[in-house]
């Protein structure tokens, strides 16, 4: 008998969040996520993406340019031919990732194992604060104050005040703040030396990353990371001088494939590795935890933002997060 053809499926949901999030460039009430599953006989493999607007991504392009890969799944499309196959983004992450995943089940071996990283640890992941007043984010601080990383969404104008009520109220936490594209140049330059006075460690994505040359000549008090100006190797060669670290996210790469070559070709250049993520469940953080073994900063906690998650989901205890389950995906 003829082995059975791989076969894609492809599903869509939205998960609620268990309250408002908001950043610099909106806000959200649920997370709209898009599932790739590959069935080959008995053997299926799955991976979540989460398209994101900022990219020019929605669920039904994602969905629509899945469905467009059905045949090539059907043909023998292997997660090596993938990578030519289709551009990065959300939707060759979730193929990308259900490739991953059938590998390891065909091979009765873990992703890790596969990749060469061997044994997974547990990781210490960032929970983030969503963007709002002086007043609501301190009472969120002050809530989350046991967190040993904090991560706040900032956007400019109040921003100072906004981590002075963070830093008053979680005194014992180590910060790091994310701008999503929504400071100046001038905001850069008066609000960094005040912030490193206050502790924040890391600045992520303050300009746009169209217009973010200003970076090469003012001065970095802290640690200068780039988000919505990375997405693969590509992008290395013009964020040098400017940048500090990249934040390596599955969904930009398009894949743990990428992903994990953009790691290593970064720490070759010396950034420092951040590894975060879009607003998903645990299926979407699972391979992100496998380039966090050697992130400098973890940011995979959506999982904590939802109103529930998946089950089986990924075991959070407070802010470490352990490898995901084989139930789960890996």
């Amino acid at each position: 008998m003829a082995p059975s053809p791989q076969r894609l499926t492809i599903t869509r949901r939205a998960w609620p969040l268990a309250q408002p999030f908001a950043i610099s460039r909106g806000s959200r009430t649920m997370a709209e996520v898009v599932v790739a599953e590959i069935f080959d006989g008995d053997s299926r493999g799955r991976g979540e993406c989460v398209p994101y607007p900022r990219y020019g991504e929605s669920v039904d392009s994602v969905v629509a340019t899945l469905e467009k890969m059905r045949g090539a799944v059907a043909s023998g499309l292997d997660r090596e031919a993938l990578q030519k196959a289709m551009p990065p983004g959300a939707a060759r992450n979730a193929l990308d990732a259900a490739f991953w995943d059938i590998e390891a089940k065909r091979a009765y071996r873990s992703v890790a194992d596969l990749a060469g990283i061997g044994t997974l640890h547990p990781v210490v992941t960032a929970y983030t604060l969503s963007l709002d007043t002086p007043e609501r984010m301190g009472a969120a601080a002050a809530e989350h104050r046991h967190r040993p990383l904090l991560k706040l969404r900032v956007t400019g104008d109040g921003d100072l005040e906004r981590v002075q009520a963070v830093r008053c109220n979680a005194p014992q936490s180590r910060l790091i703040v994310d701008a999503n594209e929504g400071w100046t140049a001038r905001h850069f330059a008066e609000l960094s030396p005040a912030l490193a006075q206050l502790g924040v460690e890391l600045i992520e994505q303050p300009l746009p990353a169209g217009d973010d040359d200003a970076l090469a000549e003012l001065p970095h008090p802290i640690m200068v990371c780039a988000d919505e100006a990375c997405h693969t190797m590509e992008d290395l060669d013009r964020l040098a001088g400017k940048y500090d670290a990249i934040n390596i996210k599955l969904d930009k790469a398009g894949g743990l494939t990428e992903a994990l070559a953009l790691a290593e070709a970064a720490a070759a250049r010396g950034f420092k590795i951040m590894v975060g993520c879009m607003i998903g469940t645990s299926l979407a953080m699972a391979p992100a935890v496998l380039v966090a073994q050697q992130a400098a900063v973890v940011d995979l906690d959506a999982p904590l933002l939802l109103a529930q998650d998946r089950v089986p989901g990924l075991r959070y205890d407070g802010s470490t997060l352990y490898p995901p389950e084989p139930a789960l995906w890996g």
